[in-house]
């Protein structure tokens, strides 16, 4: 073992040293004084969220404020765009599947082509009325935040000028936001009258252009849509901006009002509407009945609504049905492309089904469909999801050798894998080599980064991430905000979550679905399921609907609790409404029995996993490991592990450590000496929870000098041991009575720096005790005084029991008096509550283990007559 961990380290005698110092005791001179204790860890949380506003705030002269129409801030659309989702892209652009980064040539051609826009404005102005030019001139020169003024005083003019040639002259001078504005204006104050068809459709072609999916779900809200003659066109735009802002039930209302028209969807716009679908969930059935529909027109499917079922299957964990659905397409003569394949590799890739994703990419190679950066971004995401960490990073040299460069998606997968995994470190030096290669961090980088280190409390480190986003220009978006709401949920944060949601709307983001799911689950971690509720009443209200990730939310909740009885109601409304629970909604269930001491549970649904009722993913069965570790089932964690295994999945340290913990705990030592050889087979390298296994393994074991050798073997190795370690080493020499050896320990400890806790204390109490030295136990009891350390119900407890066990009454009558001298209300509390009433019956299976119950029964009388 010692050779294993420690190769340099010679052998210490298990056999009991001569003791050549001095015998130490309990006090102020024998013993150096304790550490004071360290002040609780302050996050500066206001730094942070001001640093966040200072990023998303827009400047003093781009506001962009409307009374009744809220919008988002003109800066928003400066913001780094996020990488369009798999699934789905913009109908404007599906004849352009394959974006490249624009190089500097493309740029220059760009800012050419704008000047050539702003030459035709300049001359489409000759056609214009005096009265319209007059307009185009003074809205251009004005600024944004002063244009709602300059309307209001000349109304009358500007509600008889032509209003869709102002604001097509507006869109070609590249000033759209301002047109918007105008546009806005009109709808305001109008009042009864309709605006012309033509115009409302120029406004949508105008906003489906910029993605402003959010401005163009709230504008046509307020707008009565229904009662305009659009074209189809328009419709699809409006249809694609209620899916992009999670407005499911609008979307569908809207297309069966298209319908009702008698208008004829194009196959753009069935394939948003199975993207609509796709998004809201449990509509498989309704997905098959618009594919009917499809067909039954006449049209024919092409990668887009291919890539769209696909991916609605990913969402919904359905993954026959979508290779049955491929499968099929396949067989009447379908051949799929890149996009196609890349769906059904996001589908495997949600679930960790790595194999069935590499599976996907040799299909694609034998079919001579060229893999492309997304395909090799869904392969990373495949891999880390199934915990292949660094082979999902060695992806990354993969795609550079076929000459397909990583973007910052695929950096992105693994910083965010890194993160989960505690792999902060790691995630931090391919986040910097990531910039050093060229490649551009976005906005999603940021949010990974921000959110891995929050969840660690490096304040610093999110201090200069932030000023890295200011210094690469790249603005937060609302995810940044979901980010740091997140980051709220925690006890005694529960104001920060309300001031974070008020500055994230007083900048613009209005909550969006998964920003009510973040609510809900941070008011959730926060203690506060009143406010938890609230928020999921505040969702509904605001027309979102609740989906997968908001039940998961409620489940998160629950499992801070172990309400195992509510999370089982949370579930069963799941499946009544439709919802098929995903592996996140199961794994949130095992902790939440497990929480609940609900051994019962965690042993009904691991028996659904592992007879293949509910995919046992890695996650799944990872969860399973732990929350078994947690019920102190041993039977259930190696069942657990041995399905990891058999799966192909690659254990973690966390269930290395974990398994060593519990072989230790039953005494079954040859095992946890064989899962420390498996971490070292891994490539993995025993971190601080390993070796504090290992010491606990043989104090349990009665081997305190091998507990001992492993705590000074990682000293020597530039290991920091801390409090659980030297408590390890103490409790081990105490429960063999080498008391002076136990106390050299103590003192080590303190002139680490390493302050005793109440646990210090107590093992000594009961080694002290456990020997019959009873004027040791005083002194201990009065040095945790001394030092600010209140003795609590196991000190005395454990004292008591050692009185009575060597029949020492009297003695334990006179130690129960000077308690209550000094701790009055506590002692009467204590004996009431641990087996007074008990004992009066002769029952002796009270909390306190004491020979004579009669005894135990005087004392505690004595104790309250007195």
């Amino acid at each position: 073992m010692e050779g294993t961990l420690f190769p340099n380290r010679p052998s210490i005698p298990l056999t009991k040293p001569t003791q050549a110092n001095p015998r130490l005791k309990f006090n102020r001179t024998t013993l150096p004084l304790p550490p004071q204790p360290p002040s609780p860890p302050s996050f500066p949380f206001d730094s942070l969220l001001q640093h966040l506003l200072q990023l998303s705030s827009p400047p003093p002269n781009t506001t962009h404020k409307h009374k009744p129409i809220k919008s988002v801030q003109t800066n928003n659309t400066h913001f780094t765009s996020l990488p369009a989702p798999l699934d789905y892209q913009d109908p404007q652009q599906q004849q352009n599947a394959n974006h490249k980064k624009p190089s500097s040539v493309s740029v220059r051609i760009l800012e050419n082509y704008k000047e050539l826009v702003v030459q035709s404005a300049d001359s489409s102005l000759d056609f214009l009325p005096i009265s319209c030019k007059f307009m185009f001139n003074s809205i251009v020169e004005l600024p944004i935040y002063s244009l709602n003024e300059f309307f209001d005083s000349v109304k009358l003019q500007l509600l008889g000028v032509d209003l869709i040639s102002l604001l097509k002259d507006l869109d070609l001078s590249g000033n759209w936001d301002k047109a918007l504005s105008l546009f806005e204006w009109v709808v305001l104050n109008s009042q009864s009258k309709k605006l012309d068809n033509q115009v409302i459709e120029l406004m949508v072609r105008i906003l489906g252009r910029e993605s402003q999916h959010l401005i163009a779900s709230k504008l046509f809200d307020v707008i009565p849509v229904e009662d305009y003659s659009l074209d189809v066109r328009a419709y699809t735009t409006i249809l694609h901006a209620y899916s992009r802002t999670g407005k499911y039930e609008r979307a569908i209302t809207l297309f069966e009002h298209m319908n009702e028209k008698g208008l004829s969807p194009t196959l753009v716009t069935y394939n948003v509407v199975l993207d609509v679908y796709g998004r809201m969930g449990r509509s498989w059935d309704k997905i098959l009945s618009l594919l009917d529909e499809m067909r039954s027109k006449g049209l024919e499917f092409d990668e887009f609504t291919c890539s769209t079922v696909i991916s609605a299957c990913g969402r919904e964990g359905l993954l026959e049905e979508a290779k049955k659905f491929l499968a099929g397409l396949k067989s009447q003569g379908y051949e799929p492309g890149t996009v196609t394949y890349n769906s059904l590799l996001q589908v495997f890739g949600k679930a960790g089904i790595y194999s069935e994703a590499l599976s996907v990419l040799k299909e694609m190679e034998e079919n001579n469909c060229l893999p492309d950066s997304v395909t090799y971004n869904e392969l990373v995401a495949a891999y880390v999801r199934a915990g292949f960490h660094e082979e999902g990073a060695a992806v990354i040299d993969t795609m550079s050798h076929k000459g397909i460069m990583p973007n910052a998606v695929t950096y992105t997968t693994v910083i965010d894998a890194y993160g989960k995994a505690g792999k902060e470190d790691k995630a931090l030096n391919l986040f910097n080599q990531m910039k050093e290669l060229g490649c551009v961090p976005n906005v999603c980088t940021y949010n990974a980064i921000l959110g891995m280190l929050g969840k660690k409390s490096r304040s610093e480190e999110m201090m200069e991430i932030l000023c890295d986003m200011k210094v690469n220009g790249c603005a937060p978006n609302r995810i940044t905000w979901n980010t740091m709401l997140a980051m709220c949920g925690n006890r005694g944060m529960h104001k920060y979550v309300n001031r974070v949601f008020r500055e994230m709307r007083s900048c613009g983001f209005e909550p969006d679905r998964d920003t009510f799911n973040t609510l809900i689950s941070a008011y959730g971690r926060c203690g506060s399921g009143i406010d938890a509720a609230k928020m999921y009443d505040g969702m509904i209200k605001a027309g979102f609907t609740p989906c997968v990730t908001t039940y998961n939310a409620l489940l998160n909740a629950l499992a801070q609790r172990g309400d195992w009885k509510a999370a089982e109601s949370v579930i069963l409304d799941m499946r009544k409404k439709g919802f098929k629970p995903s592996e996140t909604s199961y794994s949130l269930m095992l902790h939440c029995y497990a929480k609940g001491g609900n051994v019962t549970g965690v042993e009904r649904l691991a028996k659904e996993i592992y007879e293949g009722h509910i995919f046992p993913s890695w996650k799944l069965l990872r969860t399973l490991v732990l929350t078994n570790f947690k019920c102190r089932s041993l039977m259930g964690m190696e069942r657990a592990f041995q399905e990891l295994q058999k799966n192909g999945y690659r254990p973690d340290l966390v269930l290395f450590n974990s398994m060593i913990s519990i072989f230790a705990r039953n005494k079954m030592y040859d095992r946890a000496h064989e899962m420390l050889q498996l971490i070292l087979e891994s490539g993995l390298q025993p971190d601080l929870v390993t070796y504090n296994s290992l010491m606990d393994m043989h104090a349990r074991a009665g081997e305190c000098w091998k507990a001992e050798e492993i705590l000074k073997g990682l000293q020597i190795s530039g290991g920091k041991p801390d409090l659980v370690s030297y408590n390890t080493v103490i409790k081990g020499f105490c429960r063999q009575g080498f008391m002076q050896e136990a106390i050299r320990t103590l003192s080590e400890m303190t002139t680490r720096g390493i302050r005793p806790c109440i646990v210090t204390y107590n093992t000594f109490v009961a080694g002290y005790a456990g020997q019959g030295l009873f004027e040791e136990v005083k002194d201990v009891i009065d040095y945790m005084i001394q030092h600010n350390c209140k003795p609590n119900e196991l000190t005395y407890k454990t004292a008591v029991d050692g009185y009575c066990k060597a029949k020492k009454y009297k003695e334990a009558m006179d130690f129960v008096s000077n308690i209550r001298e000094m701790d009055d209300l506590f002692v009467i509390y204590f004996w009431w509550m641990h087996g007074a009433h008990e004992m009066t019956w002769g029952n002796n299976s009270g909390c306190c283990i004491i020979s004579n119950c009669w005894s135990f029964f005087r004392l505690w009388e004595i104790s309250v007559s007195k």
